[in-house]
Order: structure tokens, then C-alpha cells, then sequence
């Protein structure tokens, strides 16, 4: 048997894990297992406990990484971190190196040279790439080469594999450079005849009556009334509003404000955070999405509990990488190791 213990820095409500320990390829000997995984937020650390690792409390350690002791973890042949992204998005203030958050992958770097685990899978956003002009990128890839694995980034739009929802992430896997393995970009072509409109996610199965966070957001009358005039795929500043009803916004205008989904294409991208007109909404309904219809979104499960309050689970939600991405790469990682082929592609991202 070949189990690969992972660790994971950053791992708020467990997307990358679930999709981690649920990957299973031809050769059942090969898989992933946890092992333990760390975040500074309580309530994603409840929720990862909840679902990912139900009875191993101590393997979930809850602190700023600032603070952590990195020497006392335990060993590890896989690390995953999809480090704090704030700084590199294109709808922050994209401080980068500058920022608070901007540094932390090189908490990642660490735990790989102290413990040297046989690979890694990296996350970020798409503006990663261009933080910088390209500076920021570069030393990242050049310092987890010096902690000594050969690197795989690529820019993985999750509609293309099935998701239901646009959302483009970085993911970069690393195989630790004296192992005689070579991971290739899964390719999206097994995945193009999947269904992936928001409709087919949210209402086929229809969500169960008692299914957990799935409670509705109140909509003040002025919000309904102006979802009313809003077509599906329609946002408040293209849709043709009534004078008393259009945002009175100067300079910049988001397209997802109180944008409608379009129920016959992939959602547009879960966010984490954002004021009034960003909570994503329903295409026929006039109201936000329920915190368990933007899971599905993410393809989380039903069965999957979130714990905390309604705008801590948004949170929680919203910054999680798909399941279903998570699940296909880590696959792709399996297969790898264990010789088997699959459909491929080269990276775009040259590095």
C-alpha cells in the first residue's frame, strides 16, 4: 500500500482535502490520507475537523502559521497549501510581497525543506502569474526549486473540468526532484460532456429539505425589486433599472453586481467576501443563493457540514478550491507515482 500522509498549511474548510482523500485511481494501492492540517480561523478548523477528520482533533491545529512551530509537526509525503491569496487578486489592492498576506507562502517552502515530503500541490489566484511583472511568480517557483522539486504550474480553468462554475486558479505541483516520476497536466477533454450549468448543480438533485446551511439571506424590498428587472446573466449596470432603482456608483463597476446567473452555463466565480450585490443570485428567484446551493457551486456535498455563522460559512465557501478540482489533480498526482497513464497536457505557464 502506498498512502501518502498529507499535511496541509492554510487549509480553511477542507476543499483540497476532501478532493485529496477522495482521489482514487485504477491501483487502489496508491491513495492520500490525512495527517494533519492547520488555519488560523476557528470556525474553517470546526468544519475541516467536522468533515475531513472526524475523532483526530489534535491533527487539526488551529493558529496563526506566524506562530506555529514548524519542527513539531509530524512527517509527511504530500503538503498541500493554497496560501492566503488576498494580495495577488485582481479584486484586492494586490499589495503582493508588500502585503500582509502576500509572504506566506514561504511558510509552504519551510515545511517542504524540513520535511521533504515526495510532492506538493500549491494554490493561488490567476493574478499570481502577473503580480510584479511576473517577479513575484518567478521567486516563488525558483525557491520551491532550490527546496529541492521540479515544478508544474498551470492556470486550470474548473469549468473546463466539470465545475459549475468559471473559476481559474494556479495550481502548481512539485515532485520532490530525486524520484523518477513526471506529472503531467490532466487534460479536460474527459470532462466536456459533464453538465456543468449552475442549474444542473443546484436543482438536479434538488437540495434536500434538511440539508445543513441552507438557510435563506432576507432581501430588502428595494433588492427584490430591482432583481425583478434583472434578466438571467444580467448584472445591475447592464440591465435596463427604473431611475429609482439603478446603484449610484461612480468610477469602477463590477459586472457581479447583483448579477443573475445564467442557468444554462457554469456560475460565475464564488467569492468569499464583498458587500451588497455580491452574493451571487438566482437566475429565477429574486434572492441570493443559500450558503449550500454556493456549495454546490464548489462541489462540495451535501453531506458536508460547515460550521459557524452564515457569513463565516459564505467565507468558508467562497475561498475553498472545488472539490472536483482538487479530486481530478490529485488523481492525476496518483497516477503519476503509480505509472499509469492519462490523458494529458502541456502547462500553460512557462517556467
Amino acid at each position: 500500500m502506498t498512502e501518502f500522509r498529507l499535511g496541509e498549511l492554510f487549509c480553511g474548510a477542507g476543499g483540497i482535502a476532501y478532493g485529496a482523500v477522495t482521489a482514487k485511481i485504477k491501483n487502489p494501492e496508491f491513495c492520500i490520507v490525512h495527517q494533519w492540517a492547520t488555519d488560523y480561523d476557528r470556525d474553517a478548523c470546526d468544519t475541516y475537523l467536522c468533515n475531513i477528520c472526524p475523532g483526530d482533533r489534535d491533527s487539526v491545529i488551529r493558529e496563526d502559521i506566524r506562530r506555529l512551530d514548524l519542527t513539531k509537526l509530524k512527517p509527511i509525503d504530500a503538503l498541500a497549501f493554497g496560501f492566503p491569496c488576498n494580495d495577488y487578486s485582481v479584486v484586492g489592492e494586490q499589495k503582493g510581497m508588500d502585503g500582509i498576506y502576500g509572504p506566506l507562502y514561504a511558510f509552504g517552502i519551510q515545511v517542504l525543506k524540513l520535511y521533504q515530503p515526495q510532492w506538493f500541490l500549491a494554490e493561488n489566484v490567476g493574478g499570481l502569474k502577473n503580480a510584479d511583472g511576473g517577479k513575484t511568480f518567478n521567486k516563488i517557483i525558483a525557491e520551491m526549486r532550490s527546496a529541492g522539486y521540479v515544478v508544474t504550474p498551470h492556470l486550470y480553468k474548473f469549468e473546463e473540468y466539470g465545475v459549475p462554475q468559471a473559476r481559474h486558479r494556479i495550481i502548481i505541483i512539485g515532485i520532490r526532484n530525486d524520484i523518477n516520476v513526471t506529472f503531467r497536466v490532466p487534460s479536460p477533454m474527459p470532462y466536456t460532456s459533464k453538465n456543468n450549468t449552475c442549474r444542473a448543480a443546484i436543482e438536479q438533485p434538488p437540495i434536500p429539505q434538511n440539508a445543513a446551511n441552507n438557510e435563506l439571506t432576507r432581501q430588502s424590498n428595494m433588492v427584490v425589486q430591482r432583481l425583478q428587472h434583472i434578466k438571467p446573466g444580467e448584472n445591475a449596470f447592464n440591465a435596463e433599472l427604473p431611475d429609482d432603482l439603478k446603484l449610484k456608483v461612480t468610477g469602477a463597476k463590477i459586472s457581479q453586481i447583483y448579477k443573475r446567473l445564467d442557468p444554462d452555463k457554469p456560475a460565475y466565480t464564488v467569492t468569499g467576501s464583498g458587500g451588497g450585490g455580491t452574493h451571487i443570485y438566482h437566475w429565477a428567484e429574486p434572492r441570493a443563493l443559500t450558503n449550500r446551493e454556493r456549495a454546490r457551486l464548489q462541489t462540495f456535498p451535501d453531506s458536508y457540514i460547515f460550521k459557524g455563522a452564515k457569513e463565516s460559512v459564505r467565507r468558508q465557501i467562497g475561498m475553498a478550491v472545488p472539490c472536483d478540482g482538487s479530486k481530478i489533480i490529485c488523481e492525476a498526482v496518483l497516477n503519476s507515482f503509480a505509472g499509469i497513464e492519462y490523458p494529458w497536457i502541456e502547462s500553460n505557464i512557462n517556467v
